[in-house]
Formats: structure tokens, C-alpha cells, sequence
């Protein structure tokens, strides 16, 4: 039996702050500015967030993977929380291949990699094997952890592929998570996320789950149940209910975890969350 069929006893909560796709000028309250994710990350930490998985923003607000602004944002995180800081190798649907698999020069705790191309609302949203297979390979020497994202059925064959072509990930555990509701990808149903749960390959150790918009709540439900974790965030919902707009990212997380509990599937701790994910310790230390 996999052991993913196994409950956790507790929920890794993640927390995705920005995304690539909402418009500062349209929500204020996106976390775009480094002052502002920093302060993201402290409020989502202390309401029981224990990864970060970061999109970067330029001084205009715009998606970026210049390196320094991803170095700049890694560095502080780590300075000002002991949260797992994953950076997103997906950048925006606009991003070529190249400057995404430059991601990694930031030296992240974890990274996305997303296990096949799929159309995302009215783009492609583009991630051919070779490209996959090369970031894989990187994330391995690199000693980076990563995040398989899989957005509809396919990808978990594309993840099956990896594993034999490659063998495991840095650290040995193999840690995916479901988006759902994307349109373009697998819907954000109990029976979608509950199918691809029932294909993970016996490698897979954890999983989370995704829900888009209004998928969200739904989602979260199931894969609590399920014995999944948790990502929640503005990048991927910014409604709390029905006619009231987040206003900060810790209200998702403050949510998921008080489900989470009431579930007697506590949140993870930070510690725990790097044991669950097989994490290379990246903190610096006082000198003795």
C-alpha cells in the first residue's frame, strides 16, 4: 500500500501570496513589494503556514525572474521566518523555458515543477519533457526539493516518468500537489482530485491539493479527508465569501488551519514540514 493512504497526523499548510496572474492595481492588497511579502510571510507563518511558494514582482509589479529580485526575496524570507521557501519555476505563461530553469541559481529550499503543458484559460501554460527532465536533474544536483504540480490526469503519468527516468528527488521523498480548477485543467471536484489521488505512484509520500476560485473551499474539504495537505493563497483565491475580497493572506491560512484542527489534523510546524519534505537545512547559523 502507498503511503499516501495513510493520514498524516497533521496538515503542511502552504501559503501562495501573488501568482502571476492578479494586477496590483486592481488588488491593493496583493503582496507585490518585498517589504510586503516579507511581512506575507511573518502573519502566514504565525497563522499556521509552514511553506512559502513564491512568484516575484518587479518594481513595476510585474511578474519577473530576474535573479536578483528572486535572490533578494528568498534571502529575506529565510532572514525573517523558518518558513520552506519554494520558488515557482512556472513564472507567468509568458516566461521562455530558459530564464525559467535560471529559478534555481536563487537557491530556494523547494521549487514547483509542474508535470505537463496545459492550456490556462486563454493560454498555454508550456512544460514539454525536456524541459521538465532538465529541471528535474537540476533540482536533484542542486539539492533542491521538488514540488510536482499536477493539473490534470496526464501529469501524474508525466510524474511516473520522471521517477523511472530519473529515480528520486534530493532528500527522497516525493511530494505532489493537485490544481484544480484551472480553466484548461482537471476540474475542482472531490471525484477529479479523489481519481488522481488513486494514480499516484507508490513513490509519492505526500500530497496536497489546489482549488481555484471557487474550488477552493470544496477542495480543501476533500483533501483534509483524504489525508492531503493544503495550499491556500491570492494567487490562487481571492474571494473569502461570497461578496467579501480577502484582505490579507493570513485569512486563508487562519481558515485552513481552524479547519485543519477541527479535523484533528493539526498544522504542521515548520520542523515538521521540512522532515515531511526531506528539506536541506539552507538557514544560516550564529557562530559558535
Amino acid at each position: 500500500m502507498s503511503p499516501v493512504a495513510t493520514a498524516s497526523a497533521g496538515t503542511l499548510i502552504t501559503v501562495a501570496p501573488t501568482g502571476a496572474e492578479h494586477a496590483k492595481a486592481d488588488l491593493p492588497q496583493l503582496p507585490t513589494t518585498l517589504e510586503e511579502v516579507v511581512e506575507t510571510a511573518v502573519r502566514c507563518e504565525a497563522a499556521g503556514a509552514s511553506l512559502i511558494h513564491l512568484h516575484v514582482r518587479d518594481a513595476a509589479h510585474a511578474p519577473t525572474l530576474d535573479g536578483a529580485y528572486l535572490r533578494a526575496a528568498v534571502d529575506a524570507v529565510r532572514e525573517a521566518t523558518d518558513l520552506v521557501v519554494q520558488l515557482s519555476t512556472g513564472g507567468s505563461v509568458h516566461d521562455p523555458l530558459e530564464a525559467r530553469l535560471t529559478v534555481l541559481d536563487a537557491e530556494p529550499d523547494s521549487c514547483s515543477l509542474t508535470c505537463g503543458t496545459t492550456n490556462f484559460g486563454d493560454d498555454v501554460f508550456l512544460n514539454p519533457w525536456g524541459f521538465m527532465s532538465e529541471l528535474y536533474v537540476q533540482a536533484q544536483e542542486r539539492e533542491v526539493v521538488p514540488e510536482f504540480e499536477l493539473f490534470d490526469l496526464g501529469h501524474v503519468h508525466a510524474l511516473r516518468r520522471l521517477l523511472d527516468t530519473h529515480g528520486l528527488p534530493f532528500g527522497g521523498r516525493v511530494h505532489v500537489d493537485f490544481v484544480t480548477g484551472v480553466p484548461g485543467g482537471m476540474p475542482a471536484t472531490t471525484a477529479a482530485l479523489m481519481a488522481g489521488v488513486a494514480m499516484l505512484p507508490d513513490e509519492v509520500t505526500s500530497w496536497s491539493a489546489t482549488g481555484i476560485g471557487r474550488g477552493h473551499l470544496p477542495i480543501m474539504a476533500a483533501a483534509l479527508s483524504a489525508g492531503g495537505h493544503l495550499r491556500v493563497g491570492m494567487e490562487d483565491n481571492v474571494v473569502f465569501r461570497r461578496g467579501q475580497v480577502v484582505s490579507h493572506n493570513d485569512e486563508l491560512v487562519s481558515r485552513a488551519a481552524e479547519l485543519a484542527v477541527v479535523m484533528q489534523r493539526p498544522p504542521l510546524s515548520t520542523a515538521q514540514a521540512r522532515e515531511l519534505l526531506g528539506i536541506k537545512d539552507r538557514r544560516s547559523r550564529p557562530a559558535a
